[in-house]
């Protein structure tokens, strides 16, 4: 039986209906330029499609949110309700009815956010290029380059918002973008990760060695009001990108979208990056024909601290991720749970409310993987052992945590 929301005699439309829907829910992502393959601004993209959103919708494939929400609610939490999945199916049986457009609303979407690097009063929208074009080789190798962008500014900035924009859609698999204050690693651009000449430059430390992850899902991230990720003066940008294998000569011209917001913010936000040494039960090898889980330990915080956002990291092998904290108490603070990992499609998700973890709390992760041929995502056939590193058909276990020292009644301050 299908669903009404409106009475029976009347249509459900596409101006009145289905365009709220999408606009809340699909556009971030599918707007000319942006990382969806294709636009859903229009009636005009959208009719032809009506089918195919129907499916992919009705089966939850999307919008795409893989945060299990019976164990902890987000910010950014993206999720059809019943009623709109309904609706979507009646417009179609329906004959999809565009209805009667309002001017304000085509004016509205005429426009594209993602191609605009406007000013408003409190934040200005620059954009960082890669010094030039980078020519990808048609050798069928994945790539892992660095890149190097001067930016050199004589005062401390205040970041409110960051963007990866990739360049190459197809090849541009992620990116890290990182800082550095000492002026010497301008000679990295361009070198790849396995050149022995990029180790030195490797080896002086960053100011911020994770202002940014970039993966497919993982778009813009917006900083809390009265928050900032800092660049302190003289700093110079810096990129990882891993290119995937490419069978033709291509090239890349990704960059990097800062907002900057005018006055300096309260607070400062800091990066705790759990990786693989905080691996409990090493080594770090997923066996082959078997499904093997590996636990993240993090010592007892030096400190109360408040979360901001929490982004967990996996590849092909992932089948599921799971994140809390234990208090000096004893009590329990989910964090995340990704019941079904999805390696395209990971992103940073962003609390509600600050989330309190009190001096002495312990973080915990889970992270189960699937290395039998039983998992359709297994890059290898035969299967065979795998174990840590960048490579796509590498492994790796991370959880990456943006904080700020903790201030009393943090816990109610909405995000």
């Amino acid at each position: 039986m299908f669903f009404y929301v409106t009475s029976a005699q009347k249509k459900i439309t596409y101006a009145e209906h289905i365009q709220p829907i999408l606009r809340s829910h699909c556009i971030s992502c599918h707007r000319p330029n942006d990382v969806a393959p294709f636009s859903l601004l229009s009636y005009e993209d959208v009719a032809p499609r009506a089918g195919f959103i129907e499916h992919v919708t009705s089966t939850k494939y999307m919008p795409p949110w893989r945060a299990d929400s019976s164990f902890s609610h987000f910010k950014n939490e993206n999720l059809l309700s019943e009623q709109d999945i309904l609706m979507i199916k009646q417009w179609v049986a329906d004959g999809r009815t565009k209805g009667k457009m309002k001017k304000r609303a085509s004016k509205e979407n005429a426009a594209s956010p993602e191609i605009s690097a406007a000013s408003s009063e409190s934040v200005t929208y620059k954009r960082f290029s890669m010094q030039k074009p980078f020519n990808i080789k048609g050798d069928g190798k994945e790539q892992f380059r660095f890149f190097h962008i001067p930016f050199n500014n004589p005062d401390s900035q205040f970041i409110s918002s960051i963007r990866f924009i990739p360049g190459n859609k197809k090849l541009v698999h992620h990116s890290r973008v990182m800082t550095d204050t000492t002026l010497a690693i301008s000679g990295i651009d361009g070198m790849s990760a396995d050149d022995t000449a990029s180790y030195a430059f490797q080896s002086k430390p960053l100011s911020d060695p994770f202002l940014f992850g970039w993966v497919p899902g993982n778009n813009r991230i917006k900083f809390p009001a009265n928050t900032t990720k800092l660049l302190y003066p003289h700093t110079d940008l810096l990129l990882n990108i891993h290119y995937a294998p490419s069978p033709v000569n291509d090239t890349d011209s990704s960059l990097v979208e800062i907002g900057f917001t005018k006055e300096r913010p309260e607070r400062e936000i800091q990066t705790l990056t759990l990786t693989e040494d905080y691996i409990s039960n090493k080594p770090f090898l997923i066996k082959a024909n078997q499904i093997s889980k590996f636990y993240l330990r993090y010592d007892p915080l030096q400190e109360d601290i408040s979360l901001i956002s929490i982004m967990p990291h996996m590849h092909l092998l992932g089948k599921s991720f799971r994140a809390f904290a234990v208090t000096p108490d004893g009590e329990l603070i989910k964090l995340i749970h990704i019941p079904r990992w999805d390696f395209n499609w990971q992103m940073s998700y962003t609390f509600k409310q600050f989330v309190k973890l009190p001096k002495g709390t312990i973080i915990y992760a889970e992270g189960e993987y699937d290395n039998t041929i039983n998992n359709p995502r297994n890059p290898n056939h035969p299967v065979k052992n795998v174990g840590l590193g960048w490579g796509t058909k590498d492994e790796m276990m991370n959880l990456v945590i943006y904080f700020v020292p903790y201030r009393v009644g943090d816990e109610n301050i909405e995000l």
